[in-house]
């Protein structure tokens, strides 16, 4: 109840006039249903890193590094080796505010894109939303998480790769160097601006990746539902297994998009990168198709746990929300 005498200052209406509306009509009221799946979104996000920071390091390391490393065995025990587990666990800072905010925007603007695709289609109810509309909502609502997943996400490829920068001579910051320390070099060196260096290139992968993203949560969700019942209805292990089904169509359908995307962001420490498309051909006439590749194997080893654990915890905890609402006198 704490939670909900927080939140419902912040819209625009005082706890008195909240006590006087009834528990339906506090719990459809939009900016409500907003800070729900804000809230909810969030708490997905800091279970999504938690759970699968390590993998995603290599996977960083193996993108903007492909010669580097043999593979993921190999890049795991040299940087287990190289700089502890810490290592493991660099820039998990920035990774949890890029997480937290990206999933918070992301699931509050779920839900109101989830209406905009029903007006859309002329449907009546959210309840006549197909797999596709859904997964065309989370396409729409991917645009706007975008802007505040930029930033953090720099911060945290720099930071993942700074070993491999330091010892290429890329870079004079030092491969300990604290988030503080990667956020102001930045600033000092590129501006304001310099924190959404590879922004093309997230919306590229976010727009049609989320697309496979939801679309592969609701196509699973809706083959664990049995006849009779609803996806409200399913278990802790469906949820999961389902997130994870979600989390690994993301990265097979945009793998390539996000390795361009993360050489760009950690490249430009070392002076200006091109754009999407002449990075993109660049790594194709020097490296091969493959090397577009590199580091998918911990990356959908990651993503089935990681997303897993996301969407249990944002479903739990919307649940949790919603039910707070329905005893609210």
């Amino acid at each position: 109840m704490w939670l909900i005498s927080s939140l419902v200052p912040a819209l625009g209406f005082s706890l008195v006039q909240f006590a006087e509306m009834s528990a339906e009509a506090a719990r459809s009221h939009p900016l409500v249903q907003a800070l729900v799946h804000l809230t909810a979104g969030a708490a997905g996000g800091v279970a999504c890193v938690v759970s699968g920071q390590p993998f995603d390091t290599i996977k960083v390391k193996m993108q903007t590094f492909p010669t580097m490393y043999r593979g993921f065995f190999d890049c795991s025990v040299r940087t287990y080796q190289q700089e502890g587990l810490h290592g493991l666990y660099q820039g998990t800072t920035p990774a949890l505010l890029a997480n937290v905010a990206e999933n918070a925007v992301l699931f509050a603007c779920y839900g109101f894109c989830q209406q905009l695709v029903r007006q859309l289609f002329g449907l009546s109810s959210g309840l006549e939303l197909s797999d596709l509309h859904s997964a065309l909502a989370g396409s729409f609502s991917s645009v706007f998480s975008s802007m505040v997943l930029c930033p953090a996400e720099l911060v945290k490829c720099r930071m993942q790769a700074l070993h491999e920068m330091t010892v290429t001579g890329q870079t004079a910051l030092s491969r300990h160097s604290s988030t503080w320390a990667t956020v102001k070099s930045i600033f000092q060196s590129e501006g304001l601006l310099g924190f959404f260096q590879g922004l093309t290139s997230t919306w590229l992968r976010e727009v049609p990746g989320y697309f496979f993203f939801f679309g592969g949560y609701e196509v699973s969700r809706s083959f664990f539902t049995q006849a009779g019942q609803c996806k409200e209805d399913l278990g802790s292990l469906p949820l999961t297994v389902s997130g994870g089904m979600g989390g690994a169509c993301f990265w097979l359908a945009v793998y390539p998009i996000d390795s361009v995307k993360s050489r760009i962001q950690v490249l430009s420490m070392a002076g200006r990168q091109d754009g999407f498309l002449l990075s993109f051909l660049h790594i194709l006439r020097t490296e091969g198709f493959t090397a577009l590749y590199h580091g998918l194997i911990p990356t959908v080893i990651r993503a089935l746990p990681s997303n897993g654990a996301l969407f249990l915890a944002y479903e739990m905890t919307r649940k949790r929300l919603t039910g707070l609402l329905d005893r609210t006198p």
